[in-house]
């Protein structure tokens, strides 16, 4: 169904929408829309950050378990 419509009829919608809630809204819309974006990067990134954090981590703790298990033998 999407796929016939061709650049006229995205055209036709953009000045449709265009007409129905002004530059302004749409203006405001979109800089909402790129906040979000931005947010929701960071969130992704102090995500991995946090994750490679823990798994250094518990690394060390391994390491430092195997270390004093091999002064014990």
């Amino acid at each position: 169904m999407l796929n016939n419509i061709g650049l006229p009829g995205l055209l036709l919608i953009a000045v449709v929408v265009l007409v129905l809630f002004g530059r302004g809204k749409i203006s405001s819309l979109m800089g909402e829309v790129g906040k979000g974006i931005t947010s929701f990067k960071k969130g992704i990134n102090e995500g991995e950050k946090e994750l490679a954090d823990e798994s250094n981590t518990v690394e060390t703790e391994v390491v430092a378990e195997n270390d004093t298990t091999k002064d014990k033998v």
